[in-house]
Formats: structure tokens, sequence, C-alpha cells
């Protein structure tokens, strides 16, 4: 039998979704799952998205242009110029999701061999799509005791290597919530600057940053026109995970005529994806208004119910609907495969997502988890009980560290 790619074999499982077996098996036995080890919100898509794709008068589901359906390109600047980003219609290309953004991002600017410095904990497939592109990672880790802020400048350039080419951060941030300040970014902006190198941001939470603090994007940064790639998603801003419409955005050329042969070569955007994304660009501010809402609701319900259990800290994010919990455990991925095969509160149990799988450093998050609060409250509150519980009587709970801001809490 022929031997798969090496590549194939280096390539991360995703921490998401690895544990999906035992998840299923468990649904089969009667059990009652409170999800929140991914980040698919229960908020239902504008209404105006599922309208204009039932009302599409469509007769040939045609291929649109690689770069994306132009009366959607056309539309989408007017979404950003609210951003106060200001782009004409070559500085964006239409992606399968956000995914292939990254990817067609990183292999446009990147050769394989050269390397990415990314703040850990951090998104996984970043992970996946360095392996798919031959780029080595390079974390530089930031803390939970800090809340997950960016981490010194000085630990960036400890790092920095002749083959260092780029800078990756998400803002607000998956896995961790964190919303950069204006301040990291442009100190991040010095760096980028000072060694040339290129500035990925992924920004696909832009609409969910609370407690009145301000959303900068890299694209606000003056003097990083041509370093700069901004990465989007509608997955989380419209709860249209599935509809898999995304964007590359740069003022650089060169990349952006470069990143085309890529998109070319995959044809073209799903169709139905870009007729409701476009559609979902006419979204009442109202709603928006009432998912931030419901969603600082849960971030406060969720981060309050964590540090009220026994050996749990959990930092308050400012951004995004995750959150990292240190937890009173041996082992995050035994830990969670646990929650799952041996453990029940009255037929009930909740499933998490190990941080192991958000850093690259080995050894990295073993004491910690991450949560979406994708849910309702009544469902949350049902989860954090199962999970107190679960605390209560695991095997490999460990003895409570306490640190300083432990005790503030």
């Amino acid at each position: 039998m022929p031997n798969i790619s090496t590549k194939a074999t280096q390539m991360p499982p995703s921490p998401i979704r690895k544990l999906v077996p035992y998840a299923e098996k468990a649904k089969k036995a009667g059990m009652k799952i409170y999800h929140l080890n991914i980040g698919q919100p229960d908020i239902e898509s504008p209404q105006v998205m599922l309208d204009a794709v039932k009302n599409f008068p469509l007769r040939v589901i045609e291929y649109s242009h690689s770069a994306g359906i132009e009366s959607y390109r056309k539309k989408l600047l007017t979404y950003y110029k609210k951003y106060n980003i200001n782009l004409e219609m070559g500085d964006l290309i239409i992606t399968t999701g956000g995914s292939e953004a990254i990817l067609i991002g990183v292999m446009s600017c990147l050769n394989p061999g050269d390397e990415i410095i990314i703040p850990e904990p951090f998104y996984a497939n970043y992970n996946g799509f360095s392996t798919y592109a031959g780029i080595k990672v390079l974390p530089v880790p930031s803390s939970i005791e800090s809340g997950f802020a960016l981490p010194p400048i000085e630990e960036f350039e400890k790092v920095i290597t002749p083959k260092t080419k780029a800078i990756m951060v998400c803002n607000p941030s998956n896995p961790t919530g964190h919303l950069y300040t204006r301040e990291e970014l442009e100190a991040l902006r010095t760096l980028v600057l000072k060694h040339d190198l290129w500035l990925f941001s992924d920004e696909v939470y832009r609409e969910f940053c609370y407690d009145d603090k301000e959303y900068v994007s890299v694209m606000h940064l003056e003097g990083l026109d041509q370093n700069v790639v901004l990465l989007d998603s509608i997955s989380k801003r419209y709860s249209a995970c599935g509809a898999r419409i995304g964007a590359l955005i740069s003022k650089n050329k060169e990349v952006m005529a470069s990143a085309l042969k890529f998109a070319q070569a995959r044809l073209s955007p799903p169709t139905f994806g870009q007729v409701a994304a476009e559609a979902a660009i006419d979204t009442p501010n109202e709603y928006f208004d009432e998912v931030k809402k419901e969603y600082v609701a849960r971030r406060d319900f969720i981060v309050e119910a964590l540090n009220k259990m026994d050996g749990v800290f959990c930092p308050k994010p400012s951004g995004a609907f995750y959150c990292i919990a240190r937890l009173p455990i041996d082992n995050a991925d035994t830990f969670c495969q646990w929650l799952l095969e041996s453990y029940s509160h009255s037929g009930e149990t909740v499933m998490l997502a190990p941080a192991t799988g958000f850093y690259s450093t080995p050894g990295a998050g073993i004491n910690e988890v991450r949560i979406a609060y994708v849910l309702k409250i009544d469902d949350l509150r049902k989860a954090m009980v199962c999970l107190d519980e679960a605390l209560k009587i695991y095997p490999g709970r460990t003895e409570t560290i306490v640190h300083e801001m432990d005790m503030a809490k």
C-alpha cells in the first residue's frame, strides 16, 4: 500500500473537532451535551439574508468572477467604510470563508521554510494552514494572568530570525476574547516597519467589542498599507458559518494580483453564499445591538460562574464570544474526553475544547480549556452546573494553585 504524504502526517487535528466521535457516542447513549466547544452561535441569521437566497431568481448556478460577484464587492466597500476602512475594488477578493483567506494570504506572501510569529494561544487552524503552506510558526506566549494581552515587543524581537517574514494576530481574539488596544497595535506597527514584515490580521469578530472599548483595525495604522493583509468572514458577524464567505484585503497591489491567481485556481467562491452576504449588508443596526447585548449577558454570566468554582480562574474577555479558563486538572485533553466518556450529571454533560490545541509550545495550556459562550443563558447555567460538579469528582483533579489574580477575583 502506498504511503500518505509527509505533509498529511504533519497536519494537526482540530482541537475543536477531535472529540466529536466521543460526543456522538455519548449522544447515542442518550446523553444531553451542552456544546461549548465550537464557535457555532445559536443566534438566528438575519432574515434579509435568508430572504435573498429564497427569492433569488436563479435559473443557472454559474461561476462568479474569481474575485467574487461584482455587485457584492462594490457593496462590501460601503460596509468597510463604516469602520473607517477605505478601500477600492482591487483591494479585496471574496474567498470561501475566512479559512481560504488565511491560506491564500500566507501562500501569496510567504515561501516554504519562512517563519510567522503568532501570539499564543491562537486560532488552531493558523497552525494547520501554516503546515499546509510549509511555513514555520514561531509562538510568542501571552499570559492568562494579563488576560492574554499582547506579549512585550521584546519577546517578539527574541524570536525574529532572517527567515521571519510575518506576524499574525486575531482581533478580537479567538480563542481568548482579548481585544487589542491601539497602543498594542501601534507597538506591532513599529516592529513590522523595523523588520519589514507582513502583518496579517484576522478581524472577523469586529462586531463583538464590549464595555465601550475601541475596535482598532490594522488598516487604521499609518504607513502600513504595503505590509498589511486583512482577513475577514461573514460567519460570526451574521451567524452564517455555513455560508462559507470571507474576504482577503490588502492595499498592496502585488499581494492582490498574486492572491487572484490562487483564487482563479479554485475557480470561484460559492454563489448562494455571496447572494446571502450581499443582502446581509442591509442588516439593520438593531440586529447587532440585540446580538451584542445578548453576548455581553452571556459573557458576564459565564465568567462569574467560572470564577466562583473552586480552583478555577477565567479573565474577562472584551470581545468575540470565547474565553479561556484555567481549571484544577492534570490534563485538559484527558479531562474533556472524560466529560464525554465517563461523566454524567443527571444525564447531561458539557463539551469543551482543550486549550492545548490553541498553543504550539509543547505542554502549554495543559490545564486550560476554551469555552464558546454561544448558547442561551439557561443552557449556559446548566452547563456550568455540569462542569462544577465534574471538577469535584474528576480523578485527575489537582491541588488549587493560587495566583495573584486569583486572589483578586
